[in-house]
Order: structure tokens, then sequence, then C-alpha cells
């Protein structure tokens, strides 16, 4: 006989200490995780070991993942792995009209749970998740094309913090105005005025989330929990190239909603038949109301202007630039760079695209280095991090779309190149594209050059950028963040005054900031609870993950009163 599922009572008797530590973490900004890093760390009390979370993923493989939710009118889905083979899984494709009214009439009865049931559902969802999270993993790898560490970490743990992170803003949020509060107003020698009233956090309504291909968990979940923990419903509308790992997390918060006694419609999968682009069709229906996107510029600057029915956070993309002014460290700058370029072939939204150097060189703790000298020297660091194959697969990766070999491929015609990109071949899987990054020398005074290092060139593709000046670099950081966006920015001084500039320049203009990162801490990593992912103030992203403007936009607080 199956084990009972756990009621409301039980699920905040087990999960209030977490939520409570989460709390702590965001106000205290330390480090925190509940959820282990290590593969080995799994196993036991009901989580999977490595054997068995691989064994539940290939059993996944050419199957139909029925969730059984409303409206499905057909089957979709043709997934191929960017390591070379079709994960053959299919998906219930939803008739809107049918599904969009099943997903609202579960929010009254989640609505009237409160803050603290909300949330511990919410955290037993991630706990069935962290669970799986070898079998996730490998979801997350071939659909993503991270590594499988990589896709174990960020797409496992990493992913689960952030949206308990988000939970414990949400709940924060909700319980910042009491309950109820009994109001008397004197009235001299008459009695007092006297009224008792009541608030209650309400949700905006039906949330969509649109996922990414690169991240689909990492970037998911924070929109993901954020909007069910403050009482929405939330349709998961996921990237066609990366469909199983939120169509698994969907399935997994459907049963958990279901067993603690609330309708499973509240969480829907809305997978889409190939060019059928339904993200616009959705964004703009009247019964969204939340839009959480990760994505393009172009898409998400379309969202923002026409999805006028629905509060919309967004995270698009920018071009990140690291100033090289001097250093202490002149190895340990050259490791940290280099290992920034490579994870994940520079697919990632926060990894440095624009180098900007000196062209009279910088002082360093091995004497001065010229320009030509300091691009030299990366270069060569990164040829030794990715020279030997079986460590290039483990930080590289796959090449995720044909898109991203283009502009790779197009980068070395742009300037002088100062590292070609080299093929990789995954003896695992032959048929994964691997790449190696390209570093590319432009000028900062020639227009030609400016066409190229202005624009985002998502991928493995870097720019080591020659400038006047400390002053000259300082400017074009603040014109590139202004104009262009970041979602990081890093920087190299042994100047104090240069360092109060860089920060001033990223206090005004809203851009996070690394200074002298030199040993296992790189600018396109962030810790939840602690780093603010993005800051919601510059064209990159309108939104950060994750503080309180985050969640305090998705429920809105309704008084009622009544005469005491």
């Amino acid at each position: 006989m199956a084990a009972a599922e756990p009621t409301a009572h039980e699920l905040i008797a087990q999960h209030r200490p977490t939520l409570d530590q989460a709390l702590e973490a965001i106000r205290t900004r330390a480090y925190w995780s509940p959820h282990p890093e290590h593969p080995k760390a799994y196993g036991e009390n009901g989580s999977l070991d490595a054997a068995a979370g691989e064994a539940a993923f290939d059993a996944l493989l050419n199957t139909r993942l029925d969730l059984g939710q409303p409206g499905t009118d057909g089957w979709v889905g043709d997934e191929v792995s960017p390591y070379g083979f079709a994960l053959g899984v299919t998906y219930p494709h939803a008739d809107v009209d049918v599904l969009l009214p099943a997903m609202r009439a579960g929010q009254r009865r989640w609505r009237d749970a409160g803050a603290e049931v909300r949330a511990v559902v919410c955290l037993e969802i991630l706990k069935r998740i962290s669970d799986r999270t070898h079998e996730f993993a490998h979801a997350v790898m071939h659909t993503s094309g991270q590594a499988f560490m990589m896709a174990f970490q960020a797409g496992g743990p990493h992913a689960q913090d952030r949206g308990l992170e988000a939970v414990a803003y949400a709940y924060a949020e909700q319980v910042r105005t009491p309950g109820t509060a009994e109001w008397s107003k004197p009235q001299g020698k008459r009695d007092p005025l006297a009224m008792t009233k009541t608030f209650t956090p309400v949700p905006r309504g039906i949330a969509l989330l649109i996922g990414c291909n690169t991240f689909p968990t990492w970037n998911g979940y924070p929109g993901l929990f954020a909007s069910l923990a403050t009482g929405n419903a939330v349709l998961v509308k996921p990237h066609p190239r990366a469909v199983l790992p939120l169509a698994l997390t969907v399935q997994v918060a459907r049963e958990v909603l279901a067993g603690a006694g609330f309708d499973p419609d509240l969480v829907a999968l809305a997978a889409e038949r190939p060019g059928e682009g339904i993200a616009k069709t959705l964004a703009t229906h009247p019964d969204i109301k939340i839009i959480d996107y990760t994505g393009s510029t172009a898409f998400g600057d379309w969202l923002e202007a026409n999805a006028r029915q629905a509060q919309v956070y967004t995270e698009k993309a920018g071009v990140n630039t690291v100033l090289v002014e001097s250093t202490a460290h002149y190895k340990g700058m050259l490791a940290n760079l280099a290992f920034s370029l490579s994870l994940y072939s520079g697919q990632m939204c926060t990894t440095p695209q624009n180098l900007l150097i000196p062209r009279d060189g910088i002082r360093t703790d091995e004497g001065p280095k010229t320009y030509d000298e300091v691009v030299a020297d990366l270069a060569r660091a990164v040829d030794g991090l990715l020279g030997d194959d079986a460590r290039a697969n483990a930080l590289l990766g796959a090449i995720v779309n044909p898109d991203v070999k283009a502009r790779l491929e197009a980068a070395a015609g742009l300037g002088e190149v100062a590292l070609a990109s080299r093929e990789v071949t995954n003896p695992e899987f032959p048929d994964a594209v691997v790449r190696t990054p390209v570093i590319v020398k432009l000028d900062g005074a020639k227009p030609d050059d400016e066409a190229a290092y202005m624009s985002e060139c998502f991928g493995p593709v870097s720019f080591a950028v020659a400038v006047d000046s400390a002053a000259d670099a300082l400017a074009l950081l603040r014109r590139t963040v202004r104009e262009k966006g970041a979602m990081t920015v890093g920087a190299y001084t042994t100047d104090a005054e240069i360092e109060r500039e860089v920060e001033e320049v990223c206090l005004e203009e809203a851009a996070q900031l690394s200074l002298n990162l030199t040993g296992g801490v790189y600018v396109n990593q962030t810790a939840a609870f602690s780093d603010f992912h993005g800051s919601g103030g510059n064209p990159a992203a309108n939104a950060a993950l994750c503080d309180g403007a985050f969640v305090a936009n998705r429920f809105r607080v309704v008084e009622v009163r009544r005469d005491a």
C-alpha cells in the first residue's frame, strides 16, 4: 500500500524549519543551501543515486509523458539532445480554451490556504525534485548541452536554491501585512470608532512561465515558485528544445498539489507543435496576468510592449564587460578569466564578452604587460585549460543550437584572431558539437569594430578591445551598460581611485560588479540567497533574481473592514 500523502499540518512541521532558515539567509546574505552539490550525497532517504537517476532518465526516452491535465488535444515533442540523439518524449498539447478555465478553478482554495501553507507545499515540490536530482541532471544535460556536472549542479541544487529563495521572498512579502487588525479611533467624549479589519493577499491570476533552452530549471524555477507561492496558478510554456526538465517539474508539482488536497491544475504544461509559436498567443491572452521570460532581447522587448494585461518579468541579454586596468595576481586573473570564458561554451547570460584593455598595457605583479601580451597570455591560459579533451568536454558541454555555432564561426572574420576555436571530439557522444572559445582583437577607437563589440554575440566569443586609457574604458563601460545592458561587470585594478570610479559607474547604471576575482569565484556565477542575478535596472533585465520587487507585484492585498 502506498504511503499516505502528508497533510498541510504535516508539511508545515516538516518544512517550516527550512523556510525559516531561508528567511534568515536572505536577511543575512550569508552562504547557505539545503541542497547538496555533490552527486555522491544522493541515494539515501528516498533520493535517487547516480545509477538510479540515469536509469530513470533512460526510462523516459521514447515514451509519452501523460500529465493528466484537461484540454489535451494531441501529443507533441521532437527534442534532440545536443549530444546527438532524439529524446523521443511526447507531451500533452493543450487546448488553452479548456485548460485555462480549469486552472482558474483551483485558485480560490489555493488563495484561502494562506501564505504559510502555500510556502510549505512549494517546499515539498522542491524536496521531491531534489530527490530526483540525478534524473533531472540528465534531462537538463540532454536539452541544454551542459556537461553533466554543470547540469547536475546548475540544473539541480542551484536551481532548487533559486526556487526556494523565491518562496522565501514571497512568504516574507505576504506576511509583511498582518492578517487581522483591531482599529480604534478616539472620539473624545463619544464612544471610539472601532473596526475589525482583515487583509488577504490575493493572486493576480494565471502566470505564464516562458522557459529558455540553456537553463530551463535555473531560470525557470524563480518565476514558477514566486507565482505559485503568492497564490497564482502557473502555466509552463517550455522552450521547444528543452521541454523535458520543465515537464518533469510540472509532473512533480501536480502530484504534490493533489496529495496536499489542492487542484493539480494549478500547475500545467503548454508544449507546442513545431513552428506553432504559442508564446505570443498566450502572452496576450486576457487570462494571463503574470509573465516570466528568459531569452532574446527582441522577444523580451515585444513582451514588455505588447503583453499589456500582464505584469512582465524579463531577463533578456546584454553585453557583459570586464575592465582590465591592473592586477596584483596576474596568473590568477588569467586563470579566472579563462574559466569564465570557457564554462558551458560561453552560453550563459553572465559570460564576459568584452575585455577592455588599455592599448599601452597594464601593471601586474609580474611587471608591465602590453596589450598584446595580455591577450596572448589569456589565449594561452584558455588553451592550457582546455588542452586536454576530457577536461575540455567537462567544461564546455555542447553547442546548444546552430545559431551559436554560426556566430562562433563568423566571429573569426571580425578582427585579428588571438585564439582560434577548435573542434573537440566527445568520445561518449561523437555527434555532439563541441568547440573551444575564440578571442578576437578589436580596436575601441574604430567605428567598424564598434559594431561588433557593441552587439551581443551569445556563445564562446570574446573581444579583447584596445582602449586609449582607463578613463576611456570607464566611459565605454558606462555606455555599454546604458545602451545594451549587462548582467555582469568585472574589473581588475590595483588603483583605489579607478576601483571607486568603476563602482560608481555600476551603481549609477545598475549593474552587478565583481572586483579582482582571482580564485574559485567567477563573474558568471551567482549564489542564491546571497547574490542578485541581474539588477532590473539596465536594459539586460527588468527584474532581479531574487529581491522583493520580483515577488511583491504578483499579488495584491485586499482589505475587508467591519464595525467591531
